[in-house]
């Protein structure tokens, strides 16, 4: 055990250290923090913002029931992030292997005595945290939000919908980090997984169409609809056990795909 730890903690390292150093991931991350502060100022200063319909309220004479900005503040802007996050993920999991394969050094990962599940959960592991990072800065802000509302009930969902967010992009990470070991391709990979997280996106409007026991179940499988529960600060078992299924769906398929080509070197 203590072996595969080692195993795990030096792939994941060197995955970190790789993201940390690529202009590509700072260009992404740049990206996220540019939209997310335009998303910031628009829902509160912008002409159909909380800030101008509190104003309108007051104007009109009405104070009943009160608004807590901070709180619909939160329940939108968690939305716009998770979408957000949909359209960006892919392109931080696009290079997990497949980069591995154009530089030739996945036959040597795959040779190599270190376990396909070390491997893989390491590099989830580094990009992950990598996707951690970027959310700091956008929680140095929302916290300012904090001074004029309830703080027990925002804390309840400023936490649950960073979780639900960190738990969403561990589950895209996951099944993309699949799709990279499949492909030599950087932008081949990054189509394909936007492609399969726009499926998920879209299970409800299936599910819909579908209807019944089978429309619930379809249903069920929507990456979205867990993360709105918990954005609104709604904890429930089924959405945990639902992104746990997909990432170790993600990881041991990755493995296999990895085996795989072990199978072929051997």
């Amino acid at each position: 055990m203590r072996v595969i730890l080692s195993n795990i903690l030096a792939i994941y390292r060197r995955e970190l250290q790789s993201y940390f150093a690529s202009p590509f991931a700072y260009a992404i991350a740049a990206v996220f923090w540019l939209l997310s502060g335009f998303f910031f100022v628009v829902i509160l200063f912008g002409p159909e913002g909380l800030f101008a319909a509190v104003a309108q309220r007051d104007q009109a004479g009405i104070t009943d029931p009160p608004v807590d900005v901070p709180y619909q503040f939160l329940n939108v802007f968690l939305g716009l992030l998770g979408s957000l996050a949909l359209f960006l993920l892919p392109m931080l999991s696009m290079g997990l292997y497949s980069e591995e394969r154009k530089r030739g050094t996945l036959e040597l990962l795959a040779t190599s005595p270190i376990t396909n599940w070390a491997v893989a959960v390491g590099k989830l592991l580094g990009v992950l945290t990598f996707f951690i990072t970027m959310l700091l800065p956008i929680l140095l802000y929302e916290s300012t939000l904090f001074a004029a509302s309830n703080p027990a009930a925002n804390l309840n969902v400023l936490l649950m919908g960073h979780l639900g967010l960190i738990l969403m992009a561990a589950a895209v990470l996951s099944l993309g980090m699949f799709i990279s070991s499949l492909t030599d391709s950087t932008i081949l990979a990054a189509v394909l997984t936007f492609g399969l997280m726009l499926l998920l996106w879209v299970t409800d409007l299936i599910a819909n169409g579908v209807g019944g026991p089978t429309g619930e179940a379809i249903a069920h499988l929507s990456l979205i609809k867990h993360y709105n529960d918990l954005s609104r600060g709604i904890f429930n078992t089924s959405s945990l056990v639902l992104y746990l299924s997909y990432i170790l769906l993600g990881i041991f398929l990755t493995a296999q795909s990895i085996e795989a080509l072990r199978f072929q070197r051997s």
